[in-house]
């Protein structure tokens, strides 16, 4: 068989990797948009904080590719020809494929303010934006970070340490509205404000302008305005799907694929940031831009193209982060729903948080704000989430519940 992966990030190398250890003989192309040698996006936000080497943001070393029998070609994908079985790159070559795997992950999206463009713009996603955003981080510089998620506040709490001025703008009338719940947000909210951070709310940004001596200015709704050195851009990403258009390949918030990592279209399989996969709660299939879920999800496309059997038991978000001096992990459906129901630790300061939502006496979901001690009651909770086991008992019982449950239920704690 000829194999082609587009994307050699997580998702890609684990597909790579699962594809090998079924079949060792079969040709297998790897096109990499931005380089051959893999990096983590993950670990960007730390070596913009000084805490990680350049070259420890590299995965893989130059030899990998041949130890796998599999050659890497560096590229980008414009059209996939279905009917040709091939596809098209940017340089005008042909690759044919009996079996295609995407995994061409997301790319971030900057939203329709007037300015926002050009030197000092920048987002936090690849390892070009950490190459340009670099000679900015002196300290007394003033950073703007638009939006608060994850990515974001890393780029700020990574920008503060540094030494430099910090400003936080986010549309909504919270930080995190899609990642923390009103008290996880507001925790974190005021560590950012103890901290230095000049975080607004509710404001909307209406135009950038440029100043004669290389600042921008960014001017707000409410008449306010605010200069700048540099400007991080972290408004959300969208799956990398437009050489798919026009093929038949069924996409909504990302490519619909199914348990076998397939799409709707035979011998094309999809993982990681691009897929919109089964998730683990049982409801409506998910896009979760997660590394664990890309590695996940590569494994099982991998697996399935080598003609192996397998598959996925669908995907658990899981974010979890320490900056600002507080530790903030969410997982799961945390947010309360109808017909939830939810256990919070009361025995915490009041500067900690631990939530655990449970619908039908099962646990769906938790969030936690606090010490890093609290990230290990989400890491007992996760495979009773998986495996839908229902708890017994009180909430004020909330730990030694929790590990009654993991040593009965061992066997789904250690999958």
């Amino acid at each position: 068989m000829q194999i082609v992966i587009i994307g050699n990030s997580a998702a890609g190398l684990s597909g790579l990797e699962a594809f090998r250890k079924k079949d060792q003989s079969s040709s297998i192309t790897i096109v990499a948009e931005e380089g051959e040698i893999p990096y983590s996006k993950v670990l960007l936000p730390y070596y913009l904080l000084g805490k990680i080497p350049y070259t420890n943001l590299f995965t893989r070393d130059k030899d990998y590719y041949a130890q796998l029998n599999a050659k890497c070609i560096t590229g980008k994908v414009v059209k996939l020809l279905p009917e040709q079985q091939a596809v098209l790159l940017e340089s005008g070559t042909l690759l044919t494929y009996d079996k295609l795997l995407i995994a061409t992950g997301s790319s971030p999206v900057k939203p329709p303010i007037p300015g926002l463009s050009g030197k000092g713009i920048y987002h936090l996603w690849t390892l070009t934006d950490v190459k340009n955003l670099s000679p900015y981080f002196k300290k007394g510089n003033r950073v703007v970070v638009l939006g608060s998620g994850f990515v974001s506040l890393q780029g700020a709490w990574a920008a503060l340490s540094r030494g430099l001025d910090v400003s936080v703008i986010e549309l909504m009338d919270r930080i995190m509205p899609r990642v923390l719940d009103d008290h996880a947000a507001d925790l974190l909210a005021a560590r950012m404000i103890k901290s230095g951070v000049d975080l607004r709310v509710n404001t909307f940004t209406r135009e950038i302008e440029r100043t004669g001596d290389g600042k921008l200015v960014l001017h707000f709704k409410d008449g306010n305005s605010l200069t700048s050195d540099f400007i991080i851009v972290g408004t959300g990403v969208r799956p990398n799907v437009e050489f798919t258009a026009g093929t038949g390949i069924r996409i909504d918030a990302g490519i619909i694929v199914d348990k076998q990592m397939e799409t709707t279209l035979p011998g094309i399989y999809a993982a990681g940031d691009v897929a919109q996969v089964p998730s683990a709660s049982g409801g409506d299939p998910v896009v979760h831009a997660l590394w664990p879920t890309a590695i996940e999800t590569g494994g099982i496309a991998g697996t399935c193209m080598a003609l192996g059997k397998s598959h996925y038991g669908g995907s658990l978000n899981m974010n979890v982060t320490q900056m600002f001096d507080i530790t903030v992990a969410a997982m799961g459906e945390f947010m309360d729903i109808e017909g939830s129901e939810s256990w919070i630790d009361e025995n915490l300061p009041e500067d900690q948080y631990l939530k655990i939502v449970l619908k039908g006496g099962v646990p769906i979901g938790a969030i936690c704000a606090g010490g890093s001690e609290l990230i290990s009651t989400l890491g007992m909770l996760r495979p009773l989430i998986r495996e839908k086991v229902r708890l017994q008992g009180k909430p004020g019982m909330l730990k030694s519940i929790l590990a009654k449950n993991i040593a009965q239920h061992h066997q789904a704690f250690v999958k």
